[in-house]
């Protein structure tokens, strides 16, 4: 174990909220640098969605101020395709998921970043899943148009940097937590055929203690391919919670997987089956962005 996962561990022991925590803090069973990014564009990658229909994609992509453009990677970094998604801007994406829809798999990137708390409205872009067959080394693919659908908080601006979507397209966004906790919101996939803005209804607080001292703030969110786990990543801890019937989520038997501050900025999360994570990060000025294999076991008795 790092030292400063150790550190982690103690800063957390001693603080008077840690009695009261519904959390077993464990370390990995599995944590293992599988690779970097590749491609040096890809400099701020905020995301990470394993492709159910193309073995061994990896979608991710580059947040704010970046050109609007999809990666897919291998799970050690590798170049598989770069698509332009058309129609769409990229003021702050933060994170994607894959979703079904009428065209069968979808992405969904979400410009939902909003650093200052201020932005009055955030978007969700869909496009068919683009396939990585066919495109030519080095091309630039270009997606089908992006639906785009514009979302309002129902209590004010929120920064959010985590969407997961259920087998029947219902969204699921959870807060990074700034300002006002770390809050979970559900979106039925039928708001992607209204008009004008969409509502999130808040469901849920998640008993996760906000806390950027120790890197807990929420920076990604993943359903397992089973539906009944969610992985709810800080930049240094995976916190694992299983599904209810109407969505809300509740901590799995306590399951806080620690691996403490050794990626880059660590931001992206998803399954690679029901039981293994990928993480990936962001660069710094030392480092390419990283990719790393997480695996948790059980707590102990």
């Amino acid at each position: 174990m790092r030292p400063l996962t150790l550190m982690l561990l103690a800063a957390l022991a001693a603080t008077p909220a840690a009695a009261q925590s519904p959390w077993k803090i464990t370390p990995p069973t599995q944590f293992i640098r599988l690779g970097t990014f590749a491609d040096t564009t890809l400099s701020e990658a905020s995301a990470a969605a394993a492709s159910r229909t193309q073995p061994g994609v990896i979608w991710t992509l580059n947040d704010s101020g970046n050109a609007p453009w999809l990666y897919a990677v291998d799970t050690a970094g590798a170049s598989l395709g770069t698509f332009r998604v058309a129609g769409a801007g990229n003021f702050d994406w933060e994170t994607l998921t894959i979703s079904p829809c009428p065209a069968g798999s979808c992405l969904i990137i979400a410009d939902i970043g909003d650093n200052p708390e201020t932005r009055p409205s955030v978007v969700l872009y869909r496009v068919p899943e683009p396939r990585i067959a066919g495109l030519a080394p080095g091309e630039l693919g270009v997606t089908a148009p992006a639906e785009s659908l514009s979302l309002q908080y129902p209590d004010g601006p929120h920064d959010v940097e985590a969407i997961y979507a259920d087998a029947t397209g219902d969204m699921y966004l959870v807060s990074k937590g700034r300002t006002k906790g770390i809050l979970l919101f559900h979106l039925p996939a039928s708001a992607w055929s209204s008009t004008g803005s969409a509502v999130p209804e808040r469901i849920d607080s998640l008993p996760i203690r906000p806390d950027i001292s120790i890197g807990q703030w929420v920076s990604d969110a993943a359903l397992s391919p089973d539906g009944r786990h969610v992985a709810v990543r800080t930049y240094s801890a995976v916190f694992f919670f299983t599904v209810e019937h109407d969505g809300r989520l509740v901590p799995d038997q306590g399951r806080e997987c620690l691996f403490g501050l050794v990626e880059p900025q660590g931001e992206g999360v998803t399954w690679l089956d029901n039981s293994r994570l990928l993480l990936t990060s962001e660069s710094s000025s030392t480092s390419r962005g990283t990719l790393y294999l997480l695996e948790c076991g059980t707590p102990e008795a």
